[in-house]
């Protein structure tokens, strides 16, 4: 994020609230310990901007040695995340454990989450698409991972939906 504008600490935790926060996500405190470590490593450096009835901003700014160590990391392959999600848990092994409808209702909450989650990124790619056609090459990249968050969540809603039918089905067939 450093890499396109220089910004505060706390900047950069917004950005996790926003696009960033749907595929990354870090705690206000975890951004300024990373701040504070890519300082001392130098690959970040601050300018103290001094304000009135508040405490001074620190703003940060990428380092030559910083944009190598990016540079590195982004040429280097990741593994795959693996999914830890408690709701498959509870799935998995609840069925004997508590009633179908108790299962229904977690799915429902859920489901309404990632709907939340996919309205709010349909937004953004509306906002994107609004832009002209070079501005939007300019973002293709960022663009490549709101889609996969539009095309991750659409298929969760999906899966939630099949879920609660087969439950469904499962209830009525109950004794």
């Amino acid at each position: 994020m450093l890499s396109a504008a220089p910004a505060t600490g706390y900047e950069l935790s917004q950005q996790f609230k926003g696009g960033i926060g749907f595929f990354w996500n870090a705690s206000h405190q975890q951004v300024y310990q990373q701040l504070a470590q890519m300082a001392k490593d130098g690959w970040v450096q601050y300018e103290t901007q001094s304000q009135t009835d508040k405490p001074d901003r620190k703003i940060y700014a990428i380092t030559n040695k910083g944009r190598e160590a990016l540079s590195r990391w982004l040429s280097t392959p990741v593994a795959p995340s693996k999914s830890k999600d408690a709701l498959l848990i509870k799935l998995f092994a609840g069925e004997t454990l508590v009633s179908v409808a108790v299962l229904q209702e977690e799915l429902r909450r859920h489901r309404a989450i990632h709907q939340k989650n996919l309205d709010k990124l349909l937004v953004i790619e509306q906002e994107y698409r609004s832009k002209s056609a070079a501005e939007q090459r300019a973002l293709q990249l960022p663009y490549l991972t709101l889609r996969r968050g539009i095309t991750g969540e659409t298929a969760w809603i999906a899966w939630a939906d099949e879920a609660l039918a087969a439950l469904s089905e499962q209830k009525n067939e109950s004794p």
